[in-house]
C-alpha cells in the first residue's frame, strides 16, 4: 500500500491493538489475584463483546453524520479513561468489583467507538479501488496487535509492575488520537443524506435496506453465523486442548498453539496483498469460511501435537481470508449514504454474536467435552454454510 495517510494509520492502529491487549493482561491477571472470580471472567468477556450487538449500528449511524475520525479519538479517549482508571485502583489498592465491572463495560464501548467508524475511515483514505487490500493489511494490523500485545503486557508487567504499567499503556493509544487530527477527511461531494440516529429502528430499517442485496445479505449472514456457532471461543478453552494434547510443558503448548493461529492469519494477509489475484466475492468467502470451518473440525479430533499445530494455523490463515473479504465486500457494495449502518449491522453480527459463541463452545464443553463441542459447533457451521453457499450461487 502506497497511501502515505494509509501507512500512518496503521502504524497507530496496530499500536492502538497493541494496548488494547496490554490492557487486558495486566487487568486480567490483577482482577484474578484479587478477586478468583468466574463470573467476573465471564462478565469480562460478555462486556467486550455485548457493546458491539447493542451499539454497533448506533455508532455506524453517528459515523454516517458526523465525521468518524473524532468518533474514534472519543474511544480513544474511553481506553485511555479505562487503562488509567485501572491504575488508579491498583496504586491506592481501593479496587472494587463493581469498579472492575464498570472499566470493564467503558474499555467495550470504547472498542466500539473505534471498530465500525475506523472502517469507514479506511474508505476515506483509500477509495474502494484499494479498500480490499487495506482491510486486509488492517486484519494483519489486528493480528500484529494480538501477537505483541501479550509479550509486551507481560515485559511491562515485570519491568514496571501491573499499576504503572498499565498508566504507562495509555501512551500507546496517543498515536492514533493525535494521528486523527491530521488524517484525510471525508469526501464533501459524496455526504448525501444524513439520517437521525434512531436505534432499534435503526437495526431493523437496515436490515429492510439490505434484504434485497444479496451481496450485501449473504455476508452479513455469514459474519452472523460463523460468530455465533465458533467465534473466537475455542481460544479460551486453549489450555484445556494444549493439556490433552498430553505434549511437553502445557503452558509452553498453549503458546504455541494460539502463536499458530494468529501466524496463519498474518501470512495470509501477506501472501493475499503479495499474491493480488483472489478476486473477492460472496463465493469466494464462503468457501473460504467452509475450510476455516473444516481445519478447526480437524483440530478438535486431532490428538497429534504437529497436526494440531498445521490445523490451527491452517484455521488462522482461512480466518482472516474470509473476513477480510466479507468485510471488503460490504464495505464497497454499502450505499454511500447509509454505509456506517450497513457496516455497523456488519459488526453487529460478526463481532456482536460472539458473545453467544461462549454458549455454543464455552458452556456446552463444560457439559460434554471441548472437543466435542467445537467438534458439533464446526459440523452444524458446515451445513449452515453449505445452504448459504448454495443460496448465494442461484443466478437471480
Amino acid at each position: 500500500m502506497k497511501s502515505v495517510p494509509y501507512r500512518a494509520q496503521f502504524s497507530a492502529y496496530v499500536l492502538a491493538m497493541m494496548a488494547d491487549n496490554v490492557e487486558h493482561v495486566i487487568s486480567y491477571w490483577v482482577v484474578f489475584q484479587k478477586f478468583h472470580s468466574p463470573a467476573l471472567a465471564g462478565f469480562a468477556v460478555l462486556s467486550h463483546w455485548l457493546p458491539f450487538l447493542f451499539f454497533s449500528v448506533a455508532v455506524g449511524g453517528l459515523a454516517d453524520r458526523y465525521d468518524p475520525r473524532r468518533i474514534i479519538q472519543c474511544g480513544m479517549l474511553l481506553f485511555m479513561v479505562a487503562s488509567a482508571g485501572w491504575g488508579v485502583f491498583f496504586l491506592t489498592d481501593t479496587l472494587q468489583m463493581w469498579h472492575a465491572m464498570l472499566l470493564l463495560v467503558i474499555h467495550g464501548c470504547a472498542g466500539v467507538l473505534w471498530q465500525t467508524p475506523n472502517q469507514l475511515l479506511l474508505y476515506d483514505i483509500v477509495g474502494p479501488a484499494d479498500l480490499p487490500s487495506a482491510v486486509r493489511l488492517n486484519a494483519m494490523a489486528r493480528y500484529l496487535g494480538i501477537l505483541v500485545g501479550p509479550a509486551m503486557g507481560g515485559i511491562i508487567m515485570l519491568a514496571l509492575g501491573p499499576s504503572h504499567g498499565i498508566i504507562v499503556n495509555t501512551l500507546f493509544y496517543l498515536p492514533m488520537l493525535l494521528w486523527l487530527f491530521w488524517a484525510p477527511a471525508r469526501d464533501k461531494s459524496q455526504a448525501v443524506k444524513r439520517f437521525a440516529v434512531r436505534g432499534l429502528a435503526d437495526i431493523v430499517q437496515t436490515i429492510r435496506d439490505i434484504a434485497t442485496q444479496r451481496v450485501l445479505t449473504s455476508m452479513t449472514l455469514l459474519a452472523g453465523l460463523t460468530s455465533f456457532m465458533i467465534g473466537n471461543a475455542y481460544h479460551a478453552q486453549m489450555p484445556g486442548f494444549a493439556g490433552d494434547l498430553g505434549h511437553g510443558d502445557p503452558g509452553v503448548s498453549y503458546s504455541v498453539l494460539l502463536a499458530a493461529d494468529a501466524a496463519g492469519a498474518v501470512l495470509a494477509a501477506i501472501a493475499l496483498e503479495a499474491w493480488g489475484r483472489l478476486r473477492p466475492t460472496p463465493r469466494t468467502a464462503i468457501a473460504l469460511a467452509i475450510l476455516w470451518a473444516l481445519s478447526l473440525l480437524a483440530f478438535a479430533s486431532s490428538r497429534i501435537y504437529a497436526v494440531t499445530i498445521a490445523l490451527l494455523f491452517a484455521a488462522g490463515f482461512f480466518e482472516l481470508s474470509f473476513n477480510t473479504m466479507a468485510q471488503a465486500l460490504v464495505q464497497i457494495n454499502a450505499p454511500a449514504d447509509s454505509r456506517g449502518r450497513v457496516v455497523g449491522l456488519f459488526n453487529m453480527a460478526g463481532l456482536g454474536m460472539r458473545a453467544f459463541s461462549g454458549i455454543t463452545v464455552g458452556l456446552a464443553g463444560a457439559a460434554i467435552g471441548i472437543h466435542w463441542s467445537l467438534g458439533l459447533s464446526a459440523a452444524t457451521l458446515l451445513v449452515c454454510l453449505a445452504v448459504l453457499y448454495g443460496r448465494t450461487a442461484r443466478p437471480g
